[in-house]
C-alpha cells in the first residue's frame, strides 16, 4: 500500500519494484531499481527518507524516520544496499555499498558509512558512527574490524540475485507500479 501523509506522497522510480504486500507511507522517495519486499514498512511521517538505486529491503524490515534527539529526522540510504529479512533502522544515514544483516537493529542518529556489513542480530546503538569500511557484530554493536572480500561478496552477489530476481517479478506482473504519480495495483496472475 502506497500512501501520502501530511501533504506528501512516496516518488518510486518507474524501474523500482514494490510489493503489494509492503507499506509505504509519506515523504519517501525510491530511486532506481531498487526493490521494497512483501510486509516491508517504510514510513515518512517525522522526516523524509531517501532511499538510493539498487536498494533491496526484504521482507518484514521497518524504516522508520524521527530522531528523539533532535527536529531533523531525515533518513539517507545511498546505492547498492541490501536490508536483510526483518531488519529496523531509524537511523540516520547509510552509505553505499552496504549489507544490513537480517534482524539487525539501527537505533536514533546512526551513521553507517559505505563498503560496511552490520552482522545479523546486532544493534547499532543510538549515535554511533561507524566508518567506511567496518564490520559491526554484536549488542551493543562494536566494530570488529574491516570486512574480508568474502564477506563484501555478499553485497555484490545478494544485490544482482535481486536485480535479476526483480526482472522476473515485473515479468509476472506483479506488485505495485507507479505511473506518472499514479498507483497501479497488478496482482498474481492465473497461471
Amino acid at each position: 500500500m502506497i500512501r501520502s501523509f501530511n501533504g506528501k506522497s512516496p516518488r518510486i522510480a518507474d524501474s523500482a519494484f514494490v510489493s503489494e504486500a509492503a507499506y509505504i507511507i509519506g515523504d519517501v522517495e525510491i530511486g532506481e531499481n531498487s526493490g521494497v519486499m512483501p510486509s516491508a514498512v517504510i514510513r515518512a511521517d517525522m522526516g523524509k527518507i531517501t532511499i538510493g538505486s539498487s536498494v533491496f529491503v526484504e521482507d518484514n524490515c521497518v524504516i522508520h524516520s524521527g530522531s528523539s534527539l533532535g527536529p531533523n529526522g531525515d533518513v539517507v540510504i545511498g546505492d547498492r544496499v541490501l536490508i536483510g529479512h526483518g531488519a529496523v533502522l531509524n537511523c540516520r544515514s547509510i552509505g553505499s555499498h552496504v549489507l544490513i544483516g537480517m534482524n539487525a537493529a539501527l537505533l536514533h542518529n546512526v551513521d553507517i558509512g559505505s563498503y560496511c556489513i552490520i552482522a545479523a542480530c546486532a544493534m547499532v546503538t543510538q549515535g554511533m558512527k561507524v566508518p567506511d569500511r567496518s564490520f559491526v557484530v554484536g549488542v551493543p554493536g562494536k566494530i570488529a574490524g574491516p570486512p574480508t572480500e568474502d564477506q563484501l561478496w555478499w553485497v555484490k552477489d545478494g544485490i544482482t540475485q535481486y536485480e535479476q530476481l526483480l526482472e522476473l517479478y515485473k515479468k509476472e506482473k506483479w506488485g505495485i507500479r507507479v505511473f506518472n504519480g499514479y498507483t497501479q495495483h497488478v496482482g498474481f496472475r492465473p497461471a
